[in-house]
């Protein structure tokens, strides 16, 4: 393990710890008195801070590493620059959106950050071109890239609009959803797809299934984005499209299912066996997103769960905490590219736990707030749940911090 990996690893960790913090003081806030918070401005910079911060940061992390393992000269100090700057973004996001909202300060880091991550995708896809060696990997990273430049149309057009007054609800919740369904749907899922599908590189039996799942996927990731937006009045065409785009990712994810299963064996020898669980909970959390989205294409039932806010914050959740940050953790344990002790699994399970616990709560507030009904103390329930996962991040950088001191 390079003392490279493990620092920019802990400052990912570290960077979640601060999530965490935030969501606590968001939850407090909204069970007991806090006048001194603007809740808005926090939530605001708890989400930007959330995906550059945390997911971003740790997946450019990852992606490098990887091209660190095929021996390309002098690759870490060449992206270094790179990670030091998103950071630093993040940072300014942080600072900026809890200071004023939206203004000045937090709209340039903002700004930053995107340029930031169209120079990652450059420099990336350049070095992969560079491998002498090409395989369905590269297909998944470069769609990652691909889609979370892609992503970066939906904040442009939400920031002209907030520039010239423009108050149409409707396009700014669509350019809300293009830059969410691009980030998550494209740049988080492809690249974390990508980082499992690079374990099997050496299993050329399954190259075709791979690349049969990149296909379906990828051709699916650009239409399922109206799955986010059946409340508007689109023509019929365009339900058809979303419906084949729904059925293409189930057929997908079913064939890559196959694959993990057929060859369980090497599985188990690629991954160390608590990672290779996290990996286990992400997939169900992954199928459970897969069945929701596709009861979600009768426009109906889309309109009322974008409707309820319970149910897009669950949904949220869902993605970014059960599905990607699992998926994250369980990777980097799995790969073993952290010290492994009993602090650090400790923390994951506390973590784990607070995670199943917060979406079991939001999808049970979700439910009753369809019937227009309330649960008894769910807000000092869910306040308990980010102290859990608080904790179980606390224990987790606890455990790297004190290793790398030592």
């Amino acid at each position: 393990m390079s003392n490279y990996l493990r620092k920019w690893l802990g400052i990912s960790f570290f960077n979640l710890l601060i999530v965490a913090s935030l969501g606590v003081i968001l939850r407090y806030k909204i069970a007991f008195y806090l006048p001194f918070v603007d809740q808005k401005h926090l939530l605001h910079g708890h989400s930007h801070f959330a995906f550059a911060g945390w997911i971003t940061q740790a997946l450019m992390v990852l992606l490098v590493h990887y091209l660190n393992t095929k021996n390309i000269e002098k690759i870490t100090q060449k992206y270094n620059w790179l990670l030091y700057a998103n950071c630093i973004t993040a940072y300014g996001m942080l600072i900026g959106f809890i200071y004023q909202g939206y203004g000045l300060f937090s709209i340039l880091f903002s700004t930053l950050s995107i340029f930031v991550s169209y120079f990652f995708a450059i420099m990336y896809w350049r070095d992969l071109n560079k491998l002498t060696i090409t395989n369905t990997t590269h297909l998944w990273f470069k769609a990652s890239l691909l889609f979370s430049v892609i992503s970066s149309i939906g904040t442009f057009a939400l920031v002209y609009m907030m520039a010239n007054k423009i108050m149409l609800q409707h396009w700014q919740l669509g350019s809300i959803y293009f830059y969410l369904h691009f980030q998550y749907n494209g740049w988080f899922m492809f690249a974390c797809i990508g980082l499992i599908v690079s374990k099997f590189e050496r299993l050329i039996a399954t190259a075709k299934q791979m690349k049969t799942t990149f296909i379906l996927f990828c051709s699916a990731c650009i239409p399922a984005y109206f799955l986010s937006a059946l409340w508007l009045p689109f023509p019929m065409i365009i339900y058809y499209v979303v419906i084949a785009a729904v059925v293409a990712q189930l057929v997908g994810w079913v064939i890559l299912m196959q694959v993990f299963l057929k060859n369980k064996l090497y599985t188990e020898q690629a991954f160390y066996k608590p990672g290779k669980i996290l990996l286990i909970l992400s997939a169900i959390a992954f199928t459970i997103k897969l069945i929701l989205q596709s009861g979600s294409v009768h426009p109906a039932l889309s309109q009322l769960s974008y409707g309820f806010r319970p149910i897009v914050i669950g949904y949220l959740h869902l993605v970014l905490l059960a599905i990607t940050s699992v998926f994250i953790i369980g990777y980097i344990v799995a790969c073993k590219l952290i010290t492994i002790n009993r602090r650090l699994l400790v923390g994951i399970f506390i973590f784990v736990g607070g995670v199943i616990i917060n979406e079991l709560l939001l999808m049970i507030q979700g439910v009753q707030a369809l019937s227009y009904n309330s649960v008894p103390y769910i807000n000092i329930l869910l306040l308990v749940t980010a102290i859990i996962l608080f904790l179980g991040i606390c224990s987790i950088c606890i455990s790297q911090f004190k290793n790398f001191y030592e």
